[in-house]
């Protein structure tokens, strides 16, 4: 306590004279001055190298991560085997594929999911390693890269091959996951949360998914796999799905795989990966438990941004809203700004995890 009551008493000494460094304001000033400038010069120094070790520690993660500084280079390593049991909450995780250019999509979908509390199960598979570094590097643990990266680093237009090869590795990702033993739910990042989807995820059907029909369908319709349509295959989305770690689940994916490996993207057939998949559900319906969303609580673009009549109708039960029926980076973003749900510019900062990205 003495010691501290002198260095007060030094410090009201210096803040009290006008010319401090002047040897006419203190006769001992050569000699005291010089000790209280080797203590606080140590002091400096010993904080500097407190922090510089301390401090790169302090972002990464307890259990895997912690203990040790994470390297950059660290994260080519990191494998699905590893990321998954690490971001898993109670046997389930939330997954999105993302390249460098959806960045501002994913932290605006992460910003509506931290609204309901499950931003903590989200793995991102990055489908760069730009993406990779960037997340991880904000968000340690929650981005992963499966090899080999796809050439990712423009936002392929729908229809593209760059946009198939971006997409076909999906299926591949989700039978990984479920092979680990969970549960999984994929989500494009052209999405918001509205409300918690996991209370309509009932019962223990194998496959949840989502119709990506305009149609208006009544509150009360069947949640078995609808009726083929003209092209003699239903018309589900790819971009919402729940699975459970069953066989049947399984089986979807693993013929998913094979439908897309039949209907390779050419010149001629512009394919995607969502004709593949609803391929894969009529072919394997009759040993797999399906189960449709509903439609008020999991509408498609085509019908929530071009329907208004029907979104005041089915006020209140939306759930995730899909912003698609819609091509174009900046096309996408002006629609959800002009429906009020475009977050990232006012709320990034202190509701993603990823911060202003």
């Amino acid at each position: 306590m003495s010691s501290i009551h002198q260095r007060q008493q030094q410090q009201q000494h210096l803040l009290s004279n006008p010319n401090p460094i002047s040897p006419r304001s203190s006769p001992n000033w050569g000699r005291s001055g010089a000790v209280f400038g080797r203590t606080w010069l140590l002091a400096l120094l010993t904080l500097v190298v407190v922090l510089g070790v301390v401090l790169p520690d302090l972002r990464a993660p307890d259990g895997i991560f912690g203990g040790s500084k994470v390297a950059v280079s660290k994260w080519r390593d990191y494998t699905l085997e590893e990321a998954v049991p690490f971001v898993a909450k109670n046997g389930t995780l939330i997954v999105c594929a993302v390249s460098q250019p959806y960045l501002p999509f994913l932290n605006n979908w992460l910003i509506s999911i931290s609204r309901l509390k499950h931003q903590d199960k989200v793995l991102v598979i990055a489908e760069d390693y730009a993406t990779l570094f960037a997340v991880n590097s904000r968000w340690p643990g929650h981005a992963v890269l499966v090899p080999p990266a796809p050439d990712a680093q423009v936002a392929h237009k729908f229809g593209s091959q760059g946009f198939f090869n971006f997409t076909s590795r999906r299926p591949s990702h989700l039978l990984y996951i479920l092979e680990l033993g969970y549960s999984v739910m994929y989500n494009d990042v052209d999405m918001v949360w509205m409300a918690d989807p996991f209370p309509y995820l009932e019962g223990d059907h194998d496959v949840y998914f989502t119709d990506d029909m305009t149609a208006v369908k009544p509150l009360n319709h069947s949640h078995d796999l609808p009726t083929p349509g003209k092209k003699g295959r239903t018309y589900i989305c790819s971009c919402m799905i729940y699975m459970r770690p069953t066989d049947g689940a399984k089986l979807v994916m693993k013929k998913w795989i094979e439908e897309l490996q039949a209907q390779p993207w050419s010149n001629v057939k512009k394919s995607n990966d969502q004709p593949a998949f609803n391929w894969a559900l009529n072919r394997t319906a009759a040993q797999v438990d399906l189960y449709l969303l509903p439609q008020a609580a999991f509408p498609t673009g085509g019908l929530y941004f071009k329907n208004q009549t029907w979104v005041q109708e089915t006020k209140g039960l939306h759930v995730i809203i899909h912003n698609n029926y819609i091509t174009g980076f900046e096309k996408k973003i002006k629609r959800f700004r002009d429906f009020g749900l475009w977050f990232v510019d006012e709320y990034a900062v202190l509701e993603s995890p990823l911060g202003r990205i």
